[in-house]
Order: structure tokens, then sequence, then C-alpha cells
């Protein structure tokens, strides 16, 4: 019985901790580095007959070059309503469009914005170490209570939070490694 529920408040744990990771890295695809990619468009909205939608959902997104991002609508009459999305955005790039492909030149950072950038990745790194411990302190405060309900032992407690911690460890081991690889990609010229 105590490995039962010792086994699923891991695993919950570890799930909800995973998604804390995945939600970083959705987060940190949005944050413009001087490359091109695609994931810059994620989170840009077009209002497609009044409803919210992605525009690799209307079209083709290609990066023909590092620093060029090609948008190649199905539909040619949507090419007006795609650039008022991407302009309405945060990214700050101006589409140009020669009837058929909208295109972005995503220009060079300057070191200021390089800067900026690197701390929003820092605080939104440390969100996620943020909700990785809470999620911790969660699975112990379950644990306790069942050591109090006599569901498991005062050993298996002590094991349990081992776990729960060795757990933590490599989640925020992982979210650290994913918050320097996004840096020095921004701050590589």
């Amino acid at each position: 019985m105590s490995n039962e529920v010792l086994n699923e408040v891991k695993e919950d744990a570890q799930e909800r901790m995973e998604g804390a990771v995945k939600a970083l890295v959705y987060d940190l695809a949005a944050i413009r580095t001087g490359r091109a990619s695609p994931a810059l468009l994620d989170h840009v909205k077009v209002d497609y007959y009044g409803t919210a939608t992605a525009i690799n959902q209307l079209a083709v997104i290609t990066v023909p070059e590092p620093r060029t991002i090609a948008i190649r609508p199905f539909s040619p009459g949507d090419i007006r309503t795609i650039e008022k999305a991407i302009l309405n955005s945060d990214l700050g790039i101006n589409p140009s469009n020669d009837g058929k492909i909208i295109r972005l030149n995503i220009p060079q950072l300057t070191e200021e914005r390089r800067r900026d950038l690197a701390r929003q990745v820092k605080r939104r790194v440390e969100e996620a170490r943020v909700a990785i411990r809470n999620v911790r302190r969660d699975a112990i405060s379950d644990l306790r209570d069942f050591e109090k309900e006599s569901m498991i032992t005062e050993d298996d407690l002590r094991y349990g939070m081992d776990e729960i911690q060795k757990l933590t460890d490599k989640y925020v081991d992982r979210v650290d490694k994913i918050g320097e690889e996004k840096i020095s990609e921004i701050m590589e010229v």
C-alpha cells in the first residue's frame, strides 16, 4: 500500500514539474534572438473571422535565410490580416510583402536589447524554479498527510521526501540549462 501511495505522489509531482518545464520552453520560444525562427510567431494570433488563430494554421512559415522568416498564406486574401497581426504584436518587426509572401527581416539585436532579453529569460527561469518548488512543497505536504493518516510509515515519509527532493533538483537543473542555452543564444552576435 505505502509503495503505491509514494509512487502516486512522485508521479503526480513529476508530471507537474514537467508541465513547468514545458511552460518555460513555450515562453522562451517567443523571446527573440538574433536568429530567425518560426517559433517567434507562435504567440502571434490573427483575427480570422472573429477567431484568434495561429499564423501557422493560415500559412506556411519557412526560414529561407538565418535572418529572414517567410510566411506564405494558404489564401492570398489573408496577407493583410496576417501582416496586421504581426504589426500589432510585441515582436517589433515590420513585415513586407510582395502580394504572395510576407517577409520578416530579423534585425540585429543591440547590446542593450540583448541584456534586457537575458533579464527576461532569467526572470522566467526563476518563475519556473518557483513553480517546481511549489510542486515539491505540495508533494511533501501530501506525504505528511498520508503519514498522519497512517497510510505510510515515518521511514516511508523520509524516503518519499528524499525522492521528491531528487526530482526537484533534477528539474531545477533542467530549467537552469534551458535558461543558459537561451541566454547564450541571445548574447551570440
